[in-house]
């Protein structure tokens, strides 16, 4: 087991983010370009190879990284994995980078409320009021009533759905499967689900986009990396919302590469949204230690 290192793994997480943040830049711009079931096809195609070359150097042997307590969860979370980022990348191309991720940071909070349906856990008083405040501020984003509702944000709240319920099942298999058994089938599943249709969807791309592709797939190969590095110096509660900074991120490579603009209702509901998320992450925390 790691040496717990709470200021390496806050660092680790920083790091994970500002990845994160680039691969989706250079996503959303493939994205405009090219069918998005291509993009995310290849981009798989390079995380299944990651994960098979994590499994081989695992010390019990590929075997030990393969065999899961939840098989069919195990495909069936790595199958809703792949769809959400095929939807989150849409998102990104459709509704612009700042907009999307403010959208797609309720996801905490979705965790939060669908874990006692889901999961049967307990949601306490003080959690429940944080959803609803966080829930307020995606309304100030959407603006429902005060302006024309743009569809295209409902792609970025199916993409925040998907991936707290991918969350859920992911805690839910974390039950006896370890992280490194959950990591190989949502890559080996999502690259087997998604080759179809990328082959079928397939465009030729120019010189200059492979090495745009080649960036997504080194990047996404990489912010995998940091965020296993970072579970492993430090508790997950004391390191989740700095993975908040990705919208920082990303906002600073919409305005400056894309032109985008952040209206004031939609920072003013991404602050709400966050503030309701931190505090969310950090009583779940806190109610797990208490127990």
């Amino acid at each position: 087991m790691a040496v717990q290192n709470t200021k390496l793994g806050i660092w680790l997480m920083v790091a994970t983010t500002l990845v994160f943040a680039i691969q989706d830049g250079f996503s959303r711009h493939l994205a405009e370009t090219y069918n998005v079931w291509m993009v995310i096809t290849v981009r798989y195609w390079f995380f299944a190879a990651f994960v098979i070359a994590v499994a081989m150097r695992h010390p019990l042997g590929l075997r030990a990284t393969t065999r899961s307590a939840f098989p069919l969860v195990q495909a069936g979370r790595g199958v809703l994995l792949a769809f959400e980022i095929c939807v989150a990348v849409w998102a990104f191309a459709t509704l612009g980078l700042i907009n999307a991720h403010a959208l797609f940071a309720a996801y905490p909070l979705l965790i939060a409320a669908l874990s006692g349906p889901v999961l049967g856990e307990k949601v306490g008083w003080r959690r429940w009021t944080a959803i609803g405040i966080g829930f307020v501020g995606v309304l100030v984003i959407l603006r429902p009533g005060f302006a024309v509702f743009a569809p295209e944000a409902l792609i970025a709240v199916l993409a925040a759905l998907m991936f707290a319920l991918y969350g859920l099942v992911t805690r839910y298999v974390g039950q006896k499967d370890s992280a490194a058994v959950s990591l190989f089938w949502a890559g080996i599943t999502g690259a087997v689900v998604l080759t179809p249709l990328g082959i079928w969807f397939w465009e030729p791309l120019a010189p200059r986009d492979w090495i745009y592709m080649a960036i997504i797939c080194c990047t996404g190969v990489f912010s995998h990396w940091l965020m296993i590095r970072a579970y492993e110096v430090a508790e997950a509660s004391a390191i989740q919302p700095f993975a908040y900074l990705q919208l920082v991120f990303v906002s600073v490579i919409g305005v400056t590469i894309f032109n985008e603009v952040i209206q004031p209702n939609v920072l003013a509901g991404a602050l709400i949204v966050v503030g309701a998320g931190v505090f969310t992450i950090w009583r779940s925390g806190k109610v797990a230690r208490q127990g």
